[in-house]
């Protein structure tokens, strides 16, 4: 995290997210603000809370987006819950504390593959050593094999070539039981196995796998092994409470539209719920007691009923920074069709190529299904970009269709003309529309 300043966090987000430059500064800042109070004194860091964020806008501008590509971005541990999910306690469903459980187990798990990755280099000569041993066995057996062949510089020199990747050989590995959860959704887990572990030898089994699936397995066993697992769980935890960051998705579900007479279980129990972990409580996890005072929430929702006036007060206080998303424009269409990295045309032309279709987008084609996407928002339900995809799939449905990649490369442009003819239900329908009163 301490790499990235905020116009740094800003433009890796504009390389996938159009638009919405104010969402993300203010996240950006929030970020940041992680890392500033991560350098200043233990008792500072202590006075010092996270300012949590709600995003306010239609749905397909972004929101979930931003918190997608964050997740990719910031090394910190991220989960993305939804917020309709929930249900007040003493009723069968999520608990709100089940997010908390969420994000320490990814942030153990995040501990862990690095601290795999750090003795990967051991791990994996461990591992070549054990798989060689197995592939003479296996190599022995075969017909067509010579002495020479058998020879362990041999076996050794084809294994680092890759020749015997696809030879599968037999390994003991070890058996491990999954936990079981004692109440569903509860996160209290059992590990059958796990109580006998000190007074009984670990349990095996011999199975079967090819050279290149056994490597990969043998290595993740070695290096489970070589790793102190007390360790990694107190570290993840650390990272939890210290830097963990939680997206609530839909929460303007939740928010009561108007009066109700008695408790809302589906909307201001869930709100009650998630009041005091937004506020910092202790939860309890597998891993121990987890403190969510310094966790970083950003709330988002689209806000058509309800507004988040009509959230509880309690709540609403604990969201300082609210932040407005704009609907979309036909420049901004125009923007999200050509510029952002994993641009629908960009997605699709490489789709197409594997089946030797030389897909192109002329600018009228671009503008025109721009313009159809503005005019779909505002007459239907507005959707925000993700009317870009049903559009899209009208539009190339007979190209994907036919394209089989048995014919030689194909050059083809989508222009005007093109989306006109084989978007003319959709044009009639928007040119009808202006003689309606």
């Amino acid at each position: 995290m301490n790499t990235f300043s905020p116009r740094q966090i800003v433009a890796e987000l504009d390389k996938y997210i159009i638009g919405q430059d104010k969402a993300k500064r203010e996240v950006a800042v929030a970020l940041r603000n992680r890392y500033r109070r991560s350098v200043l004194s233990p008792e500072l860091q202590e006075e010092i809370t996270p300012k949590n964020i709600i995003m306010k806008g239609p749905t397909g501008v972004g929101k979930t987006e931003i918190a997608r590509r964050l997740a990719k971005l910031v090394k910190a541990p991220f989960v993305k819950v939804e917020a309709t999910k929930f249900t007040e306690v003493g009723y069968v469903g999520r608990d709100c504390e089940s997010m908390i459980r969420d994000l320490v187990e990814y942030s153990v798990r995040l501990v862990r593959e690095e601290r795999k990755k750090e003795v990967s280099f051991k791990a994996t000569g461990i591992a070549k050593n054990k798989v060689l041993k197995s592939l003479y066995e296996a190599l022995k057996s075969e017909k067509g094999e010579t002495p020479e062949n058998l020879y362990e510089e041999n076996i050794r020199k084809r294994f680092d070539d890759g020749e015997l990747n696809d030879t599968v050989i037999e390994i003991e590995i070890l058996d491990q039981p999954k936990a079981m959860e004692l109440v569903p959704g509860s996160g209290t887990e059992i590990n059958i196995g796990s109580i006998f572990e000190g007074f009984m030898p670990p349990k095996t089994k011999r199975r079967k796998f090819t050279v290149k699936e056994a490597m990969k397995i043998l290595i993740d066993e070695e290096a489970s092994k070589l790793i102190d697992e007390d360790s990694v769980v107190e570290e993840g935890v650390r990272r939890a409470e210290q830097e963990g960051i939680i997206f609530i998705d839909e929460i303007d579900k939740i928010a009561s539209k108007g009066k109700t007479n008695g408790a809302d279980v589906s909307r201001e129990g869930v709100q009650r719920d998630i009041l005091p972990i937004v506020e910092g409580s202790t939860v309890n996890t597998k891993y121990g007691t987890v403190k969510t005072d310094y966790i970083l929430f950003i709330a988002a929702g689209a806000f058509h009923i309800a507004a988040v006036e009509d959230l509880i007060p309690e709540l609403q206080g604990r969201f300082p920074i609210i932040v407005e998303l704009s609907s979309l424009s036909k420049e901004d269409f125009v923007r999200i069709l050509t510029l952002p990295q994993n641009a629908l045309t960009k997605q699709y032309a490489t789709l197409l190529a594997v089946d030797k279709i030389d897909l192109k987008f002329s600018d009228d084609a671009i503008e025109e299904i721009a313009e159809l996407c503005v005019e779909m928002n505002a007459t239907q339900e507005d959707i925000g970009a993700r009317r870009l995809h049903t559009i899209m799939e009208n539009l190339l449905e007979d190209i994907s269709f036919n394209a089989d990649g048995t014919h030689p490369v194909i050059p083809l442009t989508i222009d005007k003309k093109y989306v006109d003819e084989h978007l003319s239900d959709i044009i009639s329908k928007r040119n009808l529309k202006k003689f309606i009163l």
